[in-house]
């Protein structure tokens, strides 16, 4: 398989922390990040320049914390640290299986990573690294979705992918319902005016205005990473409708 028969050169990919749970109840499962790592290797390989965020809900979560009546801004701020060693776990799958990473944090924490500078985050993709990029954006009350979206932009990133347990966007759960309907295409303002919450609202806005495509699809799904940038349409795609 060639680069050019990639449709998608450049993209960022989102995943929760949840997705490196497994079969766990909290933590990171050596199975799953192994598969992960193996997936987005061979999608690296193929020619792809691949960025990275990672939520960190499989350790803690900010808003759930401040829930449970912990300062917003201290529990987000936990929230970030837990980013990190999502992505020093992947860093460390992906160089065992012979692949080259760097993660790059939005918060000063030089001992164990590298700070996010955006020229220096596109010179990592066009020298073959995939780049993680940790810690949201260094602010409360932004999501890893709204970070993803971000670091889409800034690197120029011809798609964002978030990758779920479920196969795309449902108008109701598919879960609680077995007749909920799967949109293959939605533009941007119809996710937001029916306030479909795969991702928050901030996330999809700044795809909005940047004219970035973001395809939901499901990371179990074998393969799913390479036969999305060859082009095949899995999953939900949410665009522009012109």
């Amino acid at each position: 398989m060639t680069e050019s028969s990639l449709k998608y050169r450049r993209v960022l990919l989102k995943l929760s922390g949840e997705a490196l749970m497994g079969r766990e109840d909290y933590g990171i499962d050596p199975v799953v990040i192994h598969a992960l790592a193996k997936e987005i290797l061979a999608a690296q390989s193929a020619g792809a320049q691949i960025g990275l965020v990672f939520g960190g809900g499989n350790i803690f979560r900010g808003a759930g914390l401040a829930a449970g009546g912990m300062e917003r801004v201290t529990g987000d701020h936990m929230g970030m640290l837990a980013t990190v060693i999502n992505s020093l776990a992947m860093a460390d799958a992906l160089e065992k299986l012979g692949g080259y990473a760097r993660v790059m944090s939005a918060i000063k924490i030089n001992e164990v990573c590298e700070d996010y500078i955006r020229r220096r985050a596109v010179r990592h993709l066009e020298k073959g690294r995939i780049t993680i990029f940790a810690a949201g954006t260094g602010n409360p009350f932004f999501t890893t979705d709204s970070a993803a979206a971000l670091r889409a932009t800034e690197i120029g990133a011809e798609l964002l992918l978030k990758a779920t347990k479920v196969d795309g966007i449902y108008d109701s759960d598919p879960k609680k319902n077995p007749n909920a309907k799967r949109y293959t295409e939605l533009s941007y303002d119809d996710v937001i005016a029916r306030n479909l919450q795969v991702m928050d609202t901030t996330a999809f806005a700044l795809c909005r205005d940047n004219s970035i495509p973001l395809r939901i699809y499901d990371m179990m799904q074998p393969g799913a990473l390479m036969r999305i940038l060859l082009g095949e349409p899995l999953g939900t795609l949410v665009h522009r409708v012109v």
